[in-house]
């Protein structure tokens, strides 16, 4: 019997994939929502007007990193 090669990867199923694609589309909208809540809050909490833009920003660049650092794991994991 052949040994498997050492860090030979093993393919992910179906519903592997299906579970972590369908994680990526929910997390941009999630990390712009969780920026705007929490610029909302501190808005309120110091009587400003601007935080939740700053905020927003912010939620929607984290988001998009994480996006591209999912997609550039999987290409470079060849699924």
């Amino acid at each position: 019997m052949a040994e498997k090669e050492k860090g030979a990867r093993v393919p992910k199923s179906f519903v592997v994939l299906v579970g972590e694609y369908t994680s990526l589309a929910f997390m941009l909208p999630l990390a712009t929502l969780v920026g705007y809540v929490v610029g909302y809050l501190l808005d309120k909490a110091f009587h400003t007007h601007f935080l939740y833009i700053l905020f927003l920003i912010l939620g929607i660049a984290a988001g998009l990193v994480q996006l591209v650092r999912q997609l550039m794991r999987d290409t470079r994991d060849g699924s």
